[in-house]
């Protein structure tokens, strides 16, 4: 009898490492940054025209509003933007094909939570980088509150993060002591020109709300988000939201999950001060040329 029972427990053992090694799924996200704030600094700029703001505000829907894959299993992951064909004259290319590199755009993004490392191939003036690092831990409050995202019953968590200072979809509205510093400073400096970029700030961390599912139990999510104990469905930044609009189990075709190669080798840190040097050296190149000044605060 007992070798019976220890056979069976052998057999259920194999059964459910067989189940949990074979385990993959798919999930579906639509991200959407909220441009309010741009839109609302453009309309009080009179350098920028009404023709001029229309164009701007269709390209920056197209940066800002996207859908992503995410497969995984027990351990990895891999998050990438839908692919689409771009319609003749979409405007993906120059200026605008290298800011939807920094907002958030471009490459695939794997993850190992068991390794707790990632790997992300990016593309930035016309070079590759490979961006390889830790995942960032972050200090999750679980919550009790709950909604149903998807028919799937999610739990509420939330935890500050240092941003990441390469990634543009981070700008916020400067706050109004800053901005009366600020116009102090311009009324000394009379022939410094501004535009509306001067109105916002880079913050050094942010709240982030995340609800997760624990009846999919895997510890991952879109993007660098991860470590709670199930599959998180919806990360809301207070500017960016990432919403799972479909999730499918166990598919028939399985997804090959493994980390991109091609790119020069970077950590996050050294990718994020060749992006900040760069828009740097942008900046004071167009300085003082109407219409194409940006400044750029970073870490206030």
């Amino acid at each position: 009898m007992n070798k019976i029972v220890y056979t069976t427990l052998l057999l259920l053992a194999f059964f459910t490492s067989t189940a949990q090694k074979d385990f993959q799924g798919m999930a579906v996200y639509e991200s959407k940054t909220s441009t309010s704030d741009f839109k609302t600094r453009m309309e009080g700029n009179k350098e920028i025209t009404p023709e001029m703001q229309k164009m701007i505000e269709e390209r920056m829907k197209k940066m800002f509003e996207k859908t992503f894959i995410l497969n995984f299993d027990k351990s990895a992951s891999i998050y990438k933007e839908e692919e689409k064909l771009d319609a003749p004259g979409s405007g993906q290319q120059g200026g605008f094909k290298m800011m939807t590199s920094i907002m958030g755009g471009g490459g695939t993004y794997y993850k190992n939570v068991k390794e707790k490392s990632y790997t992300v191939d990016k593309e930035f003036m016309g070079k590759e980088f490979l961006v390889k690092d830790s995942l960032p831990k972050l200090n999750w409050k679980m919550e009790s509150e709950t909604k149903v995202i998807g028919g799937y019953t999610c739990f509420k968590a939330t935890a500050v993060r240092p941003v990441s200072q390469s990634d543009f979809r981070n700008f916020r509205p400067k706050k109004e002591d800053d901005k009366k510093v600020d116009t102090a400073t311009k009324t000394e400096d009379k022939d410094k020109k501004t535009n509306f970029m001067d109105d916002f700030d880079m913050p050094k961390e942010i709240t982030i709300t995340a609800w997760y599912a624990p009846e999919i139990p895997v510890n991952q999510g879109p993007e660098s988000y991860w470590g709670l104990p199930g599959l998180i469905l919806e990360v809301n930044d207070g500017k960016t939201v990432i919403l799972c609009s479909k999730i499918v189990l166990n598919a028939k075709d399985k997804a090959e999950i493994k980390a991109p190669t091609n790119g020069k080798v970077i950590s996050q840190k050294e990718y994020d001060e060749t992006v900040i040097k760069k828009m740097e050296e942008m900046r004071q190149m167009y300085d003082g040329k109407d219409g194409n000044r940006m400044q750029i605060r970073m870490g206030h």
